[in-house]
């Protein structure tokens, strides 16, 4: 009975989280669709409730506060109450401007991580197997590992004028969807960044193969590069995923770094919205609160991939280390 009880609140807490998820994704996915077309249906930072219902819940949480000032057995509580009542008002207003600024954040992750793992691959691979390429990864490696990831991007948006130069004149650069010049610079350094330490990643996955597997597949036909590709690979990135996980989750968080360089991601926009309205914390509370979201949904898309590449007969990736 205890185990079926179980069984049923695990299920209720999953469609739950499946529910408010979705809900959120799909209000996101509707603020980027908006933003895109132009506001078409409301503005692309306006809210869909009226002013009024702000207003109205920004008061009562005030109201509530108020109570509780005379009351101290119960100050605390009623605090707490009446800031998140305000809180969601304070949310209607100004969460549409950063799920604007979320589609920034999202793109700054995706790209860098995917476009970074294929920078990672042949580098972990010269670490591993290279004679004097391997020093070449070693330098860039430890160099890029060694340097914080802000003054790169400084570097780059500030030390390299003729790249954002050559950027800024690529057409299509700035217009509907494509994002400004100082969105590129701040991928093309995650980029750089995410490299050097997913290397890192998958070298200690390329290391936990069995060497023998690359030496049988050589006697079977196969060159040392066809070896690395066809044998050692595929087993190395499958148990480099929670590493991965953690590389992902980390750029969603350091992607704050770009408002260094003026990109409008959700972080700068909290502050923005702070200066304006002088609640900082409700801005970077809610700031914090779409953070959470993306990597949330981060982890656990990850968790699902890991399951979906188990090496049969193995599990989990994590069997393999």
């Amino acid at each position: 009975m205890s185990a079926e009880r179980e069984r049923r609140h695990a299920d209720l807490e999953r469609g739950l989280t499946y529910a408010i998820g979705g809900a959120i994704w799909l209000w996101l996915c509707f603020r980027w669709l908006n933003s895109w077309l132009g506001g078409v249906v409301v503005g692309p930072t306006e809210p869909l409730v009226p002013q009024s219902f702000a207003t109205a819940t920004e008061s009562l949480g005030a109201t509530l506060g108020a109570v509780g000032d005379g009351v101290p057995l119960v100050a605390t509580g009623f605090d707490l109450v009446g800031w998140a009542v305000g809180m969601v008002g304070f949310a209607s207003q100004y969460g549409p401007q950063l799920a604007v600024a979320a589609w920034l954040t999202v793109v700054l992750t995706v790209i860098s991580t995917l476009v970074g793992l294929v920078v990672a691959v042949p580098l972990a691979a010269a670490r591993v197997y290279g004679r004097v390429t391997k020093y070449v990864a070693f330098v860039y490696i430890e160099l890029i590992r060694g340097t914080p990831l802000v003054a790169q991007l400084f570097l780059l948006y500030y030390g390299a004028p003729f790249l954002s130069k050559f950027i800024r004149e690529v057409p299509g650069v700035g217009q509907g969807i494509v994002p400004a010049q100082a969105v590129w610079i701040a991928i093309i350094g995650f980029v750089i960044n995410s490299s050097a330490y997913q290397a890192e990643y998958i070298r200690g996955s390329v290391e936990s193969v069995d060497p023998g597997q690359l030496t049988a597949a050589r006697a079977v036909g196969l060159d040392k590069l066809g070896g690395i590709r066809y044998v050692v690979l595929p087993q190395a990135l499958r148990y480099a995923i929670p590493s991965w996980t953690n590389e992902l989750v980390y750029l969603i968080k350091y992607s704050s770094l770009a408002m260094f360089i003026t990109v409008p991601e959700i972080f700068t926009q909290a502050d923005s919205i702070g200066s304006e309205t002088f609640a900082y914390t409700n801005a970077y509370v809610l700031a914090a609160g779409f953070y959470l979201v993306l990597v949330v949904t981060a982890s656990y898309g990850m968790s699902k991939v890991e399951a979906e590449v188990a090496i049969p007969g193995v599990g989990s990736s994590d069997a393999g280390r």
